[in-house]
Parts: C-alpha cells; sequence; structure tokens
C-alpha cells in the first residue's frame, strides 16, 4: 500500500466472501498460512491472507466507502514492503496448495480491521497465529492486548489460533520476568 488512501469500496468488492480469514505479519511461521489453507479447502472456502499496516491508521472515511489514512510517524514506510513479502511469503507456502487465495492489506489496529472486514466478507473462519514469546512481546502485549483474545470478545465467528515455538512446560511461567 502506497502513502495515498486506498480505495475500500472497490478492495471489498474483489475480497472473497464466505473465506477463511487469516491473520498474516512478514516472517510468520508458515504453520499459520498452511493451517488456514487446510480449513479453507475442508471447509470449501477461498483463502484470504490479510496484513495490517500498525504504521498507518484510519483518520476518516467518505460515505462512499473511500477510507482516509495517515502515518503514525512519517519516517516510517514499511507498509509497501510489508505487503510485498507477505505476497511472496503466502505464494511460496501455497504453492501446489490446490487453494483459491488472495492477500489483503489493511490499516490500524489489528483486532478491529480483522473484525470489519471479516463481518463484510461474512468469513467462516479467523486463523491466528500466536504471539511470540520473550519479555518484548510481553511488554507489546500488555499494552495492546493479544488480538487472538480481542478478536474472542468482539465478534461471533470461530477462531482457530495457532500457536508458535515450543509449548511452555505445565510447571513454567508463561509470562517470565525479566
Amino acid at each position: 500500500m502506497s502513502d495515498e488512501a486506498y480505495d475500500k469500496a472497490a478492495e471489498l468488492a474483489d475480497a472473497p466472501r464466505g473465506s477463511v480469514l487469516v491473520g498474516v505479519v512478514p516472517g510468520l511461521p508458515t504453520r499459520v498460512v498452511r493451517e488456514g489453507a487446510r480449513y479453507a479447502k475442508l471447509l470449501g472456502a477461498p483463502l484470504l491472507l490479510v496484513h495490517v499496516d500498525v504504521t498507518r491508521f484510519v483518520t476518516y472515511e467518505d460515505p462512499d466507502g473511500y477510507v482516509h489514512t495517515a502515518p503514525i510517524d512519517i519516517s516510517v514506510g514499511g507498509g509497501e514492503s510489508d505487503l510485498q513479502r507477505v505476497r511472496a511469503e503466502a505464494a511460496a507456502t501455497l504453492e501446489g496448495s490446490g487453494v483459491e487465495w488472495t492477500v489483503r492489506q489493511l490499516v490500524g489496529d489489528p483486532a478491529l480491521a480483522i473484525k470489519h472486514l471479516a463481518d463484510q466478507t461474512d468469513a467462516k473462519l479467523l486463523v491466528i497465529g500466536t504471539r511470540k514469546r520473550g519479555f518484548g512481546e510481553s511488554i507489546r502485549e500488555f499494552f495492546t492486548g493479544s488480538v487472538a483474545a480481542r478478536l474472542a470478545h468482539r465478534q461471533h465467528r470461530p477462531i482457530l489460533v495457532v500457536p508458535l515455538g515450543e509449548p511452555v512446560a505445565d510447571d513454567q511461567d508463561i509470562w517470565p520476568e525479566a
């Protein structure tokens, strides 16, 4: 996505309805996309991969669906390169899968953006990976909250949360202190 606002109405008109919607970020372990593709195949649904550019936010939306956005920090310009990387990683992961898939980029808060797209496209299932373990991620999650947990409380669709990394032992603290 460029620095110019995008036409939300045109994006949504092309977005597949009744899809399995997967939240993606650059470098996401392929397991999340593969699980989304597996469920899309089982449900006979298209796969819709969604990257949310958190470096931009929606300033306002015109009645005709035109969305105006602005960068949080003018020196940050990673949205377009992140989208290209997400597309390349998806193409490599989904090659030969036989699943119809597309990628969309939204802006703003990931949980809210994914929720709104799921509502607008009548998604059948949401697929989200767990966060990475570590102190920095724990701090980020403390302030922003878990995307999966926020989605679970703000919409009615089923959510598949795909664990990433090694599981934590039963006797180990999930959020270790520094």
